[in-house]
């Protein structure tokens, strides 16, 4: 079974290559993966190491969990699942909503907009 794990806080230069060797210190690297913006193609300091084993999973998060990397102290844990709810969550129904009121708005305002 493999272990998924998040490591933070990663210089910008640091490449998948790069994760990958020295994760493989401590095991199998089933994958190894840095976190890109989609947009400008520069990492986004964090990314994924999935390793063959939970032993090598843990034995990885031990040993460079707060090691200085490039003169940044890298955070390594277990990955959490994402969460699917969290992202579609909808705001309650009594909750305030100024779009809703016909009082308050940007339609008809001189300097600074909306009538109060």
């Amino acid at each position: 079974m493999s272990s998924k794990i998040y490591v933070g806080n990663l210089p910008y230069s640091v490449t998948e290559s790069a994760l990958r060797s020295n994760f493989s210190e401590f095991g199998d690297v089933a994958s190894a993966k840095v976190m890109m913006d989609r947009d400008t193609g520069i990492s986004k300091g964090f990314g994924f190491v999935e390793m063959a084993s939970a032993e090598g999973a843990q034995a990885a998060i031990a040993g460079l969990h707060g090691v200085s990397v490039q003169g940044r102290s890298i955070v390594v844990s277990l990955a959490r699942p994402r969460d699917a709810e969290k992202r579609s969550e909808t705001r309650p129904q009594g909750e305030f909503r100024a779009a809703k009121r016909s009082d308050v708005g940007y339609g008809t305002g001189g300097f600074g907009g909306g009538r109060y």
